[in-house]
C-alpha cells in the first residue's frame, strides 16, 4: 500500500467496504481515534525574511566590498559586520532615530568596530614578532632550540 495515495485508515476502509478484505481487529479503534493527518504543502517553501534583512541588503548595496565576510562561521562568535549594522540601525530606530540618521550612526560604528578589531590583530602580530626576535638569539646553541623548542615560532 506504499505506493498507493492516502492514509492507513482510508484505505483500509475503502477495501472493507469493498469486501476485498476483511475488517481487521484495529479498525474499530482506529476509526474512533485516527492518527493526525499533516498539512501537505504545495512544494513551495516560504522564503524565511527577518526584519533586519533590508538593512543587510542596504550595507551591501553601500559596501560591495565586504561581501567577502562569511555569514556562517562554524567556528566563529562575531557577527558579520552586516548583521551587526542592521541590528543597530533597528536599535536606534526603536530609540525614536530618523531611518537616515540611524544608518549613518550604525555605518561609522561597524567601521570603528572593525578598525579596532584590525589594530588588535596588528599589535598582536608586532608582539609575536618581538617574542620571536627574543628567543631566537644567536647565543642559544642550535642543539638547545632542536631539543627545547625554543627557537621557533612563539605565535
Amino acid at each position: 500500500m506504499s505506493y498507493m495515495r492516502g492514509d492507513l485508515l482510508t484505505k483500509t476502509r475503502k477495501l472493507v467496504k469493498g469486501l476485498a478484505k476483511p475488517a481487521p481487529a484495529w479498525l474499530k479503534a482506529m476509526e474512533q481515534a485516527p492518527p493526525v493527518t499533516f498539512p501537505r504543502t504545495d512544494g513551495k517553501i516560504e522564503k524565511i525574511e527577518l526584519p533586519e534583512d533590508v538593512y543587510v541588503k542596504r550595507f551591501f548595496r553601500r559596501h560591495p566590498d565586504s561581501l567577502y565576510h562569511d555569514a556562517i562561521k562554524i567556528s566563529g562568535f562575531d557577527p558579520p559586520p552586516a548583521r551587526v549594522f542592521a541590528w543597530r540601525v533597528l536599535e536606534l530606530k526603536e530609540q525614536g532615530v530618523n531611518e537616515d540618521d540611524a544608518m549613518a550612526v550604525a555605518d561609522d560604528g561597524v567601521w570603528s568596530r572593525e578598525k579596532s578589531k584590525e589594530a588588535s590583530i596588528q599589535g598582536t602580530e608586532t608582539n609575536c614578532t618581538q617574542r620571536r626576535k627574543a628567543t631566537t638569539s644567536k647565543s642559544i646553541s642550535k642543539r638547545y632550540q632542536r631539543n627545547t623548542g625554543r627557537g621557533k615560532e612563539v605565535c
